[in-house]
C-alpha cells in the first residue's frame, strides 16, 4: 500500500490543470489513492452525519415523553445538522475532492447560502438551548412557566428566519463583496469555483454576528449556570441534590447540552479565526487549510448523535427500538425512555 501511496505521489502532476479549459478555475488532481481515501472518510462523515440525526429527529418526533421545550430545541439541532449533511456536506466532498465545481453557479449560490444559514442556525438553536438550562438550573421555579412548547417554537422560529437572512441575504444581495465588486469579478471569480469570498468587513461583521457574540453569550450562561449548581450543591449537599431525580434529570441534560456546546466552538473556532483573519493578510490563506477548517466544522454535526449516544440512555433505547423497527408497533409512541 505505501508502495503504491508512493509511485500516486510521485507522478503527481507538478502544473495544475484547470476545470474547463484554459481561463477557468484552476484544479488540482490529486493521486488516484488520496482521491479514494478522501472519498472514503469525507462519505463516512457525510452517512454518519445524516443517519446519527435522522435517528435523533425520529426519536423525538415519535416518542411523546420526548415531547419537552428542551428536546424541541434539540430537534432544531439535529435538523440543522441533518440538512448540513445533505445539503453541504455532500457536494461539498465532491468539490473538496476535485477541486472543482460541477452544479452550476445558481447551485453555488444555494450551497454557500446553505452553509451561512445552517452554521448560524446551529449557534443559534445553541444560544436558546443555553437559556432553556439557565432557567431550569438557575430559576426551576420559573422554568414551566417562563420555557413552555410555545416559547420553545418562537426561539425555534427566531433561529430560523434570521438565519436565513443571514445566508441568503449575505449571498443573494452580494453583501460579501459590496465594495469590491469589480475587482471579484476580474481578479477572483471563475468558472469551475464556488467559494465563500468577503470582504473583510462583511468577513469580520457576520463572524461576530453569527459567532462570537452567541458564542460568549453562551459561555457566559454556562458559566453562571456551573456557578449557581455548585453553590445549590454546597447549600443543600450532595446527598439531598442527587436524591432528587428532577435535579438528576435537568442536570444530566445540562451537563450534556454544555458539552455539545464545548464541541462546537471547539471545531469552528479555528475556521471563524481564519475567515476573519484571511481579508487582512492579502487571501494568502492556503485553500487547502481552509477546506481543511471547514470539514474540521462540519464534523461537529456527525459528533452531536454520538454525544446523544453516550450521554443519554434514552437515546440508546429509542435507537434499539427504531433499528429493530419496533417503532412501528401502535403503542410504541407512550413508551417510557426513562424514568421521571
Amino acid at each position: 500500500m505505501s508502495v503504491a501511496w508512493a509511485s500516486d505521489f510521485l507522478d503527481w502532476p507538478m502544473e495544475p490543470e484547470f476545470c474547463y479549459g484554459n481561463g477557468s478555475c484552476v484544479r488540482t488532481v490529486y493521486p488516484v489513492a488520496a482521491r479514494v481515501t478522501l472519498y472514503l472518510v469525507l462519505g463516512s462523515a457525510v452517512v454518519f452525519t445524516v443517519l446519527g440525526n435522522l435517528f435523533v429527529i425520529v426519536a423525538i418526533s415519535h416518542f411523546k415523553q420526548l415531547h419537552t421545550p428542551t428536546n424541541y430545541l434539540t430537534l432544531s439541532l439535529a435538523i440543522t445538522d441533518l440538512l448540513l449533511g445533505v445539503m453541504v456536506m455532500f457536494p461539498g466532498m465532491i468539490r473538496s475532492v476535485e477541486s472543482c465545481w460541477f452544479f452550476g453557479e445558481m447551485f453555488c449560490k444555494l450551497f454557500i447560502s446553505s452553509d451561512v444559514l445552517l452554521s448560524t442556525a446551529s449557534i443559534l438553536n445553541l444560544s436558546f438551548i443555553s437559556i432553556d438550562r439557565y432557567y431550569a438550573v438557575c430559576q426551576p421555579l420559573l422554568y414551566p412557566r417562563k420555557i413552555t412548547v410555545h416559547t420553545a417554537v418562537v426561539m425555534i422560529l427566531v433561529t430560523w428566519c434570521v438565519s436565513a437572512v443571514v445566508g441568503f441575504g449575505m449571498i443573494f444581495l452580494k453583501l460579501n463583496i459590496w465594495g469590491i465588486e469589480e475587482f471579484y469579478y476580474n481578479k477572483v471569480a471563475c468558472e469551475g469555483g464556488c467559494f465563500l469570498f468577503t470582504t473583510g468587513v462583511a468577513s469580520t461583521l457576520s463572524a461576530i454576528i453569527s459567532f462570537y457574540i452567541p458564542g460568549v453569550i453562551m459561555l457566559a450562561i454556562y458559566l453562571k449556570i456551573y456557578m449557581v449548581a455548585q453553590r445549590q450543591v454546597r447549600t443543600t449537599g450532595v446527598q439531598n441534590a442527587s436524591s432528587s431525580k428532577v435535579d438528576k434529570h435537568q442536570r444530566k441534560a445540562t451537563k450534556t447540552l454544555a458539552f455539545v456546546m464545548g464541541v462546537f466552538l471547539s471545531l469552528w473556532t479555528p475556521f471563524f479565526l481564519c475567515y476573519i483573519i484571511d481579508p487582512y493578510i492579502g487571501y494568502s490563506v492556503p485553500p487547502a487549510l481552509f477546506d481543511t477548517l471547514v470539514w474540521l466544522g462540519y464534523l461537529n454535526s456527525t459528533i452531536n448523535p454520538l454525544v446523544y449516544a453516550f450521554f443519554y440512555s434514552w437515546f440508546r433505547k429509542a435507537f434499539q427500538m427504531i433499528v429493530s423497527g419496533r417503532i412501528f408497533r401502535s403503542d410504541m409512541s407512550d413508551t417510557k425512555l426513562f424514568s421521571e
